[in-house]
């Protein structure tokens, strides 16, 4: 790693991910206005938002389960080896052949896959989300053209732009929302009309469409003709087969988890789907904003000390990816797990929103405060084994990652049925994230020779003491406000502003007590250059 003459590590890690990080931040902003919208004009705790959410969810699933998954941890180090663009044409090319015949295949089976994915759904309910699936499956198509565009412009140096891009589908989305409630649009299945299911399911589908089309204007822009070739010879299909193999096994391992998880939270009740969806989203929001723009800048880098067998260099990418992730995310983890309750609140409790869904999402979000650092560590170390060239191993933790998130479910189905469930579910993500963080890090150590592990251990250790702190001040101001401001939206924003700032001016304090020297390069990244 470069070392500036005061001997401190040079912060062009957190550097160049500044422009994504901003990137990706306008991009989750607009994504929340698209909850929100979403939320207001279906309704939080619906059966419409239940069938909206599901068959939304689908063709990102059937996408990672097809393609998805297999490639996104081989594109961008096949990219980077095979730098010509008849390659990168080809393997475009293929990508679209392939998924234009499963977006076919998967139409015309869509009752079948909405029977297996949600069993618990009224008749009304369960015709409402196979028309909304119909209408959503070209997304699979749109999605992996996106990935592979995407994949291009980050081995051309432009890693911001595919973050810019899902903002114009949130603008679209919300549009659609905004034009649904302007039809007179309700939160009841029978008065939903034809007009409106046509513009709610075409609104969303164009806004993945508007998407892909961005990044293909963004691949132009940097040189990329992106074309269709009718030869795809020459891409390696083997060598891309033999690299993705394993990979697959850990997808379907993975969509398996998350249908029987997504089964059981069907069997809650009216809303619980959305719930545990909003619930999800605002957890991936920190990852998003951080986590990817690590991830997404340093693969490429990872990628090119691998190939020179620069095992040094690659231990060195991810030891700083994990300690900057570590200290941005621990007191973002401890103000979730501290203040989930109310960030439902002020985001959720207006509108048609019940109490009790509201209550559910906040809970279910300080869960998943428990799974952030974990979900994130781990994540960063895939990656490693990805720039290795090494499939196989992930793979098979991505598959103990997965049978620890059901064997989790199902113990939370038989311990605590009924909402509360739903919180039980995001607490065993967080057991599923914390074995795969130390599976990935005992092989990698064993791989690379060294993780830097004394290092990690000691910035970790010391930030999370100071994020623990920055987390107990926020509850006890909660607490001490309580009796004046009440626990309706307007209280809950009040004791959120208030008890993020305290944590917001306690933490980096507490950080630099401490001597939490990675606290500097992040501060000094956000700085203008």
């Amino acid at each position: 790693m470069d070392e500036p003459q005061d001997g401190h590590p040079q912060p062009r890690l957190a550097k160049a991910g500044r422009a994504m990080a901003l990137a990706t931040l306008v991009s989750r902003v607009t994504g929340f206005g698209r909850t929100l919208a979403l939320v207001t004009a279906l309704g939080l705790g619906s059966r419409l938002l239940d069938a909206y959410t599901t068959a939304n969810t689908l063709p990102n699933s059937i996408y990672d389960l097809v393609l998805g998954g297999a490639l996104a941890g081989v594109l961008v180090p096949l990219l980077v080896r095979h730098s010509d663009e008849a390659f990168a044409q080809r393997l475009l090319s293929l990508i679209v052949y392939a998924l234009g015949v499963t977006v076919a295949v998967t139409m015309v089976f869509a009752p079948q896959i909405v029977d297996l994915c949600a069993p618990g759904y009224t008749p009304e309910q369960r015709q409402l989300t196979i028309t909304f699936t119909r209408f959503f499956l070209p997304q699979v198509l749109f999605y992996g053209a996106g990935a592979a565009l995407a994949a291009v412009l980050n081995t051309r140096g432009r890693m911001a732009a595919p973050m810019w891009a899902p903002v114009a589908n949130n603008v679209m989305v919300i549009a659609a929302a905004v034009a649904y409630l302007a039809l007179g649009g309700g939160h009841r299945i029978e008065e939903l009309t034809p007009a409106q299911t046509l513009l709610l399911s075409v609104g969303t589908t164009a806004g993945v469409a508007a998407q892909m089309l961005l990044l293909v204007h963004a691949g132009r822009r940097a040189g990329f003709r992106p074309r269709l070739r009718m030869d795809v010879r020459g891409v390696g299909l083997r060598h891309i087969v033999g690299m993705a193999g394993w990979t697959v096994v850990a997808v379907v391992a993975s969509q398996a988890a998350l249908l029987f998880v997504g089964r059981l939270a069907t069997t809650v009740g009216a809303g619980a789907t959305g719930v545990y969806a909003n619930a999800y989203t605002l957890f991936q929001l920190p990852y998003a904003i951080i986590t990817v723009s690590l991830i997404t800048g340093v693969l490429p880098r990872m990628s090119q000390a691998a190939a020179r067998r620069d095992l040094e260099q690659v231990t060195a990418e991810l030891s700083q990816s994990l300690r900057l992730s570590g200290v941005a995310l621990l007191p973002v983890a401890a103000l979730l797990i501290a203040l989930g309750p109310h960030i439902a609140t002020v985001l959720f409790g207006h509108g048609s929103a019940t109490p009790s869904a509201v209550a559910l999402t906040g809970s279910v979000l300080s869960a998943y405060g428990l799974a952030l650092v974990p979900f994130c560590g781990y994540q960063i170390l895939i990656r490693g084994f990805y720039a290795l060239e090494d499939t196989r191993t992930p793979a098979l933790i991505g598959v103990l990652v997965s049978a620890v998130t059901a064997a989790s479910a199902w113990a939370a189905s038989a311990l605590v049925p009924g909402p509360a469930m739903l919180v039980g579910l995001a607490a065993g993500y967080a057991l599923a994230s914390t074995v795969g963080l130390l599976t990935a890090a005992v092989i990698l150590r064993a791989r690379l020779g060294r993780v830097d592990g004394h290092r990690l251990l000691s910035t970790h250790t010391r930030t999370s003491i100071a994020a623990v702190g920055a987390g107990f001040a926020a509850i006890a101001v909660t607490r001490a406000l309580a009796p004046a401001i009440g626990t309706g939206w307007s209280g809950s924003l009040v004791a959120l502003l208030t008890a993020g700032a305290a944590a917001t001016v306690l933490y980096p304090i507490a950080a630099r007590l401490l001597r939490v020297g990675e606290l500097r390069i992040l501060l000094s990244a956000l700085r203008p250059a």
